[in-house]
């Protein structure tokens, strides 16, 4: 592994400056030290070498792989590969080591049948805290929400949790590939292209601090929604200022702009490139059919240049036939190829967010296998199947095994580490590829999750988000 640092700048909305031009690199088997006083920027350089935080100017090189430019989904790859230990463990310094592991380990929420008991398989030490008799007394509770305090061998208290009793849930179990085409709620900037005037270079957009992933929703108090908007938006100004309202992550902000006049031309330029809609594939992991909802990916559909996931303002889901797949590779993740069906689309996007897209069924009639939903506690390491289509329209069943489960994981989209085991899948796809994330993963005839992203450089193995994560998103799009 090479990580490279090119003239990496970072300054805090404070105005301080915490790094100002850090360059250097690292080879494989290199041990290096970053030396300085409190407040010298080395906490900031390496939030931003795991990816936690973005410079403001700068390369970060990954085995030659820019990590600040990259998409999304190339970006979360190259973060499995970096490991950070904070000073600060936020230990409970009260409890043993034993118990600060399983508070970290165990679950939050877990959610059981009326009647169901309450057992976690990977924890089999662990149990609800025997009161009055009862070994477990949330098997004969009815639905509802319950506090539960759970315990090693049912006695020594360890981390309380919330049981919500409900009734299990079945949903259709797609694997088909679908198309989705968005149009955002703004003009996203995806490139900055110097304007040679009669003064020389200049750059009106990034003079006025306009920076790649901001999202122009105003200009001079009209909605901006689009390309031809935005540029309207400038003509009308006839080389005059033009106040813009933009999105930086979740922060408002404004900035005037100033358009220059290219040398030979009347045209003012404002020095940018927008993009006001994106389309691509992927898998279409489930729909509930009783309540009309679907969803696919598991992760966020992001724009591909500057990896910020798209706000949406509406959007389609529609069919897709696969034409052909690029085979994956160490470092080369491979890619699904298909075409655009003719037909109406199959539902309304709703909700483009980081644990996948979300939306509404306009025609139900989806293919797949009406199975029940798994909950967190059930997941396990072990063997189970990924339902994805490799060729046309049909999904298949191949064998994966899932390495390791993390029901308290802080991103959703890496609770379950996969591995796929199939032969016939390795040698048509090399692993997992662009275009299969979404692909549900089914357990013990439960449907346990779905894939997220693959490994850069081992693409046998992937991440995955729980099933019960987007079934909870899915019902939010309907209100439920």
């Amino acid at each position: 592994m090479l990580l490279e640092v090119q003239h990496v700048r970072k300054e805090f909305q404070n105005h301080t400056h915490a790094l100002t031009d850090a360059s250097f690199s690292v080879s494989q088997g290199d041990f290096v030290s970053v030396i300085g006083p409190s407040g010298a920027g080395k906490t900031t350089l390496f939030r931003i070498l795991n990816g936690s935080l973005r410079c403001d100017d700068g390369a970060i090189l990954v085995n030659g792989v820019h990590f600040e430019s990259a998409d999304r989904r190339t970006r979360r790859a190259i973060q499995t590969t970096i490991g950070t230990i904070y000073q600060d463990f936020a230990l409970v310094e009260n409890a043993t080591c034993r118990q600060n592991v399983l508070n970290a380990c165990l679950p939050d929420r877990v959610y059981l049948e009326p009647e169901q008991a309450l057992v976690l398989p990977r924890f089999g030490w662990v149990e609800p805290l025997r009161l009055h008799g009862s070994q477990n007394v949330v098997s004969t509770r009815t639905v509802g929400s319950y506090q539960t305090t759970l315990a090693l061998g049912g006695w020594l208290p360890v981390k309380t949790i919330r049981t919500v009793v409900t009734t299990r849930p079945s949903v259709t179990v797609c694997g088909t590939p679908f198309g989705v085409k968005m149009f955002t709620d703004g003009a996203l900037v995806v490139a900055f292209s110097d304007i040679y005037t009669v003064h020389g270079s200049e750059n009106p957009a990034k003079e006025a601090g306009l920076r790649l992933g901001d999202l122009i929703t105003q200009a001079n108090g009209i909605p901006v929604r689009t390309n031809e908007e935005l540029t309207d938006a400038i003509a009308a100004a006839a080389g005059g200022s033009v106040e813009l309202r933009y999105l930086r992550g979740q922060n408002q902000m404004t900035c005037t702009l100033t358009p220059v006049r290219e040398h030979g031309t009347d045209a003012p330029r404002a020095g940018i490139w927008v993009r006001d809609s994106s389309a691509g594939i992927g898998t279409l992991t489930f729909a509930d059919t009783e309540h009309g909802t679907f969803a696919g990916l598991g992760h966020a559909v992001s724009d591909s240049d500057t990896g910020t996931d798209l706000t949406l303002l509406t959007g389609e889901a529609v069919s897709v036939t696969i034409t052909g797949c690029r085979r994956g590779s160490a470092g080369s993740p491979g890619e699904l190829r298909g075409e655009f069906g003719g037909q109406q689309p199959f539902g309304d996007i709703k909700a483009n967010t980081s644990t996948g897209v979300y939306g509404v069924l306009t025609n139900s009639a989806q293919a797949g296998e009406n199975i029940p939903v798994a909950n967190l506690q059930e997941v396990y390491p072990g063997e189970a199947e990924i339902v994805t289509t490799i060729s046309g329209q049909t999904a298949q069943r191949f064998a994966v095994r899932i390495e390791r489960v993390n029901m308290t994981a802080s991103d959703p989209n890496r609770n379950l580490l996969l591995r796929i085991t199939d032969p016939e899948l390795l040698r048509a796809t090399g692993g997992i590829v662009q275009g299969m994330s979404g692909s549900p993963i089914v357990q013990d005839g439960c449907l346990v999750g779905a894939v997220t992203h693959v490994l850069v450089n081992d693409p046998t193995r992937g991440y995955g988000i729980f099933a019960a994560t987007m079934l909870k998103r899915a019902d939010a799009v309907q209100g439920r």
